[in-house]
């Protein structure tokens, strides 16, 4: 399912790097993309990626989906397949 899928792209990004101080910035940055996609969120009912992108100020997807992993991982969100577009409400 699409919700493995974006698991599975956040543990990928989290595996073991052998450089600590890489790995704590690496993990500020996707505290960071969470809030900024949370916020983004916050007081709708469900975003498309391209509407969390724009509204958040995210232009990559890797860092959509950085930002995205962490709010799964924490259980904030519920992510689904409309239309084929990833769309992504608060839980």
């Amino acid at each position: 399912s699409l919700d493995i899928m974006l698991y599975n792209i956040f543990l990928y990004i989290f595996a073991p790097v052998n450089l600590k101080g890489y790995k704590n910035m690496l993990k500020e940055k996707a505290g960071a993309l969470a809030g900024q996609i949370w916020e983004a969120l916050n007081g709708t009912e469900g975003l498309t990626q391209k509407q969390i992108k724009k509204a958040a100020k995210v232009k990559a997807d890797k860092d959509f989906f950085l930002g995205l992993g962490w709010l799964l991982r924490e259980d904030k969100v519920a992510v689904s397949e409309v239309e084929g577009e990833i769309f992504v409400k608060l839980v």
